[in-house]
């Protein structure tokens, strides 16, 4: 979960609605520039997050009883485990694509050292049996990463006011992109990578007033009836 704190109550956005933001960003992304596997890549992308339901876990509040941030979970060997299983029921380049941001996300923790080690010697055996090359599933994987960049960004509400540029992350040319709020109340990625001059993006989220919970099927009753709200914004060139 993506657990923002404001003034009415805690904001909780799912992980698939994360994903599905990206996967939306992904799918403006220049027609001349997309990755050769565009839709291995697409799907990747939309699901990089989908390993399991979090709301099954055990772990959904916090010792305060809060609902605890995305950011507060540890490497769970068994929850990338199960990520890369479904990624490989559906393709090994988008497994191979998987295997990368895990190693992104969990690579400098002590913990996950050896098992990063794995993942990486099995992506050497998928390009193979994949007949592709680093450079490709390396370009693929860069524009994951931008867009899960930008939709956690996004999200999270990070985006800088009045009109202070933030970067996102480089993409697959190497470009080094940044977003910014513009007068009219877009949000401006420059330099702009997408295919049309602007277009709309929706995520969900649940606004939840009451602030600590004493059992997770307490706060699982909570959020499961809580009004889902569609939040849409605008990206534009300018």
């Amino acid at each position: 979960m993506i657990v923002n704190y404001t003034e009415e109550g805690w904001d909780v956005i799912l992980q698939r609605s994360h994903g599905l933001l990206a996967a939306q960003i992904c799918g403006q992304w220049k027609k001349n520039n997309q990755p050769q596997r565009w839709v291995e890549t697409l799907i990747a992308t939309a699901e990089h997050d989908d390993g399991k339901d979090e709301l099954d876990q055990p772990d959904l509040i916090h010792k305060n009883g809060g609902p605890q941030n995305f950011k507060m979970n540890p490497f769970d060997r068994s929850y990338c485990d199960g990520l890369i299983e479904l990624a490989l029921g559906k393709s090994r380049y988008i497994a191979i694509l998987i295997s990368m941001h895990m190693r992104f996300l969990y690579e400098k923790e002590a913990s996950a050292k050896r098992y990063c080690r794995s993942l990486a010697n099995k992506e050497k055996a998928w390009i193979s049996q994949t007949d592709t090359n680093i450079k490709e599933v390396s370009a693929s994987y860069e524009l994951l990463e931008f867009c899960d960049a930008l939709s956690l960004l996004i999200c999270q509400g990070l985006v800088q006011p009045e009109k202070r540029k933030m970067e996102i992350s480089s993409g697959p040319d190497g470009a080094v992109y940044q977003v910014s709020h513009a007068d009219n109340g877009h949000l401006k990625v420059s330099p702009w990578p997408f295919e049309p001059e602007s277009f709309q993006a929706t995520f969900e989220s649940r606004l939840l007033r009451q602030l600590a919970f004493k059992t997770n099927l307490e706060f699982l009753k909570v959020l499961k009836s809580a009004p889902v709200d569609v939040k849409t914004l605008t990206l534009a060139r300018k």
